[in-house]
């Protein structure tokens, strides 16, 4: 995600406020008091811990233990961390193996495209390179396989592939061997919308006795399946109480519209009041990958 980046230009004429912004969902969170950073953390493994959903198996490494080393992450982006087995380590990325960063001697990754489908390679001293999808080395013509995961829960299936190992199971359920063998990997991990908020500064209407607030139009970016939600915050103070509304006038529903296209507020939810705040929350896409941005918001109000 790139980093949120946001400048203000004030214009006022008359009676509109046009706001030129510049806002993309990142890693930072602002508000009217100013600008908080969030750092992203690798946390202890997020792979279930119980005896059938933490396993992969082959039929040379045995048991797979994603569980065990307390390192295997999975993120929107990739899997970290190395799995254990009775013939070493399977390590997923090269900056996290047991022995530390060796990427300045081989560059390698498992990726995730953000839906749970899974691509690039493990590594294990033993036996070599792990392919995570046939389209790695071009021989899905040859044989069709990747290792995904279920974006709704979790569950990882089908296969990886090692040139001598051979096919490496991911849920009982592809072999079909459950009834004797009942093991898959999962994850706390599953797709979703990244959210970001953002509440504007206090504005004043200049009309000491309260004005009408009648619409607001943003300008910038909607790629599809993500969104950009706006609620209303009036005043007669300039301390408040600012308690953002949407459509319906509660706290759970929003102003919507695509960019260019104006927006009509309730006109019985936003009068008479002389001070106002909004509140944009951006919506990425489930998969991560795509972000709005609002460059530019006009807000029109009448006495």
């Amino acid at each position: 995600m790139s980093a949120l980046r946001n400048f203000w230009k004030h214009l006022s004429r008359g009676r509109v406020l046009r706001l030129a912004c510049g806002w993309l969902i990142g890693l930072v969170l602002a508000s009217s008091a100013g600008l908080v950073w969030w750092q992203i953390v690798r946390a202890t493994t997020n792979i279930h811990a119980g005896d059938t959903e933490r396993y992969a198996w082959n039929d040379l490494m045995g048991w797979i233990d994603f569980y065990g080393t307390d390192t295997v992450t999975v993120s929107s982006q990739d899997l970290v961390g190395y799995a254990s087995t009775t013939a070493g380590d399977v390590s997923l990325d090269c900056h996290t193996t047991r022995g530390g960063d060796i990427c300045a001697t081989s560059t390698y990754q498992v990726t995730n495209d953000g839906l749970g489908n899974l691509s690039g390679y493990g590594w294990n001293d033993n036996y070599g390179w792990i392919s995570f999808d046939c389209n790695n080395e071009g021989s899905c013509s040859t044989s069709s396989y990747r290792a995904y995961i279920n974006p709704s829960n979790g569950t990882f299936s089908n296969y990886a592939w090692n040139d001598i190992a051979g096919w490496i199971s991911m849920n009982c359920q592809d072999p079909g061997t459950c009834a004797s063998y009942n093991y898959k990997v999962a994850t706390d991990w599953i797709a979703t919308s990244t959210t970001g908020i953002l509440d504007s500064a206090t504005y004043d209407t200049g009309v000491s006795g309260g004005a009408q607030i009648n619409s607001l139009i943003w300008y910038g970016s909607m790629p599809a399946d993500t969104d950009v939600r706006f609620q209303l915050a009036t005043a007669s103070a300039t301390s408040g109480p600012w308690n953002y509304i949407g459509s319906d006038g509660t706290a759970y529903s929003y102003y919507t519209a695509a960019s260019g296209t104006p927006i009509e507020l309730d006109y019985t939810l936003h009068n008479n009041q002389r001070y106002f705040r909004y509140r944009v929350t951006l919506v990425s896409d489930q998969a991560q990958r795509q972000t709005p941005r609002v460059d530019d918001v006009v807000v029109n109000w009448s006495p």
